[in-house]
């Protein structure tokens, strides 16, 4: 299982440095236009999270001997498909995909693409991938705390993207028109992007 593991931990390791740098330039972009990041306190936790996701794996396939079990072409399959609906929604929102949170006001939310039938398509791979990925080696261990961990940093990031969503649908409250009236200016808050 070491060639595997060496394998999926090269790709794993690029998919995530090319995410980040396509996200650091769509988050330029969505910036640019205008747009204003939410839920910045949180962003660190995913950062630890996905950071020490794969140095624990390797600790339990080549520290504690994890091996893989029957069912490793299931988890195979498994993680494959959390790898096909993560493009699908990339690819659905476009620039919009980031790794944080960036509403741009005015724009739509999108709804092609697995958006379509999913409210968070993304998040949905990303709970595949944390199970999946350990089984593939029968990392028990890394799969059930890293998918406990995991649960708890989407339960943060979805309620801040949910409560996002809300205000920008609902609109400013009458206080916060009011305030922005005094100001001389109106507020816009649309949201454009789910994960």
């Amino acid at each position: 299982p070491v060639a595997g593991l060496v394998a999926f931990l090269v790709f794993f390791t690029a998919q995530r440095a090319f995410e980040l740098v396509l996200s650091a330039r769509s988050a330029r972009r969505l910036l640019a236009r205008g747009g204003e990041e939410h839920g910045r306190g949180h962003f660190p936790m995913l950062v630890v999270l996905h950071t020490l996701f794969p140095l624990a794996l390797a600790a339990e396939v080549l520290g504690l001997g994890a091996h893989p079990g029957r069912l490793a072409p299931l988890w195979v399959t498994l993680w494959g498909a959390a790898q096909v609906l993560r493009w699908t929604a990339m690819r659905a929102l476009g620039e919009r995909w980031n790794t944080r949170v960036i509403v741009v006001p005015g724009e739509p939310l999108v709804q092609r693409g697995p958006y379509r039938w999913l409210r968070h398509p993304n998040y949905l791979a990303v709970v595949v991938e944390f199970l999946a990925a350990p089984l593939m080696f029968g990392a028990w261990g890394t799969a059930l705390v890293f998918s406990a961990a995991n649960l708890v940093a989407l339960h943060v990031r979805i309620r801040c993207e949910e409560r996002v969503l809300a205000e920008a649908v609902a609109g400013p409250s009458p206080g916060e028109r009011e305030r922005a009236r005094g100001n001389g200016r109106e507020r816009k808050r649309e949201p454009q992007r789910r994960a």
